[in-house]
């Protein structure tokens, strides 16, 4: 005859043959040794949440089934939507009339866990966030504010841009302006070289553009002594004489190489003579 093996609460050690019993970490507990051990507190309550009960958790706070309900209005957020503010559990209807942003444009609340628009401190629900001009949803595509409207970016271009004189674009951002004239600032070039003119020293003819060494190569008056172009837009001094040019420092004696600024000069054919060598011819 065998010996039947006994099976008892690990906590009371009363038998539970026949009973209704609880497993936790591969040991046996009775109802009542369970619930006294490991049971959670009801935040709405107080009681012990029993085995016979479904526990509601949400961020280690636990209620019973019939206590998990809105603070405010009381009705039941099983199964439901809800939000939580200040420790508080709230349906979203509550939540929304009590601490839901407005939409700045149909002036309704904006519910939580529904898809908006922010700029600003204001909020729009995202069917309510249109272009000013083509009244067509920007959702989260780029805008540009504008006179208290928003336009996404075609048509705030078609309405408000500059187009670059150059590349007839619309200019969004930055840009310089030339004789009166919208450029894009990496289309303001040298007509000659292509080099970018913005930030650069230029000067212009016939109302095109160029830059100082382009200028210079192509029309500036070249220096008789050192055959180089002589331009006084970088600053430079030159002197004149019968339709000819020097720059200040090669304006000097051919034969000693005096410098004959300030000074007079005598001339033999084609060159320049200080008085002293001229006399000695």
């Amino acid at each position: 005859m065998s010996i039947m093996e006994r099976f008892d609460c690990h906590y009371c050690k009363d038998s539970l043959l026949g009973k209704k019993y609880i497993m936790k970490e591969d040991t046996q507990y009775c109802t009542k040794c369970y619930e006294n051990l490991f049971a959670n507190c009801c935040e709405g309550c107080s009681l012990a949440i029993g085995c016979d009960c479904k526990d509601m958790s949400y961020k280690d706070r636990h209620w019973h089934e019939k206590c998990f309900k809105c603070e405010k209005c009381s009705r039941s957020l099983v199964e439901k939507a809800f939000a939580a503010k200040d420790d508080l559990l709230l349906c979203t209807e509550c939540y929304a009339n009590d601490y839901s942003s407005k939409c700045t444009s149909c002036k309704k609340t904006v519910m939580p866990g529904a898809r908006k628009m922010e700029y600003k401190g204001n909020s729009w629900h995202e069917t309510c966030f249109l272009c000013h001009r083509c009244q067509q949803p920007i959702g989260t595509k780029s805008f540009i504010p504008k006179d208290n409207g928003y336009f996404c970016v075609p048509c705030f271009e078609k309405q408000f841009a500059y187009q670059c004189c150059a590349c007839k674009k619309a200019i969004t951002t930055g840009g310089v302006t030339y004789q009166d004239k919208p450029w894009h600032r990496e289309c303001f070039l040298c007509i000659s070289c292509k080099k970018q003119l913005p930030g650069q020293r230029f000067t212009s003819r016939e109302n095109y553009p160029y830059c100082l060494e382009c200028f210079s190569n192509l029309y500036a008056k070249k220096c008789v002594g050192c055959t180089k172009p002589i331009t006084s837009l970088a600053g430079a001094k030159y002197i004149s004489f019968e339709e000819r040019q020097w720059h200040s420092e090669c304006f000097s004696c051919v034969q000693c190489s005096v410098s004959l600024v300030g000074r007079g000069f005598l001339t033999q054919r084609d060159n320049i003579l200080c008085t002293d060598c001229g006399r000695e011819k």
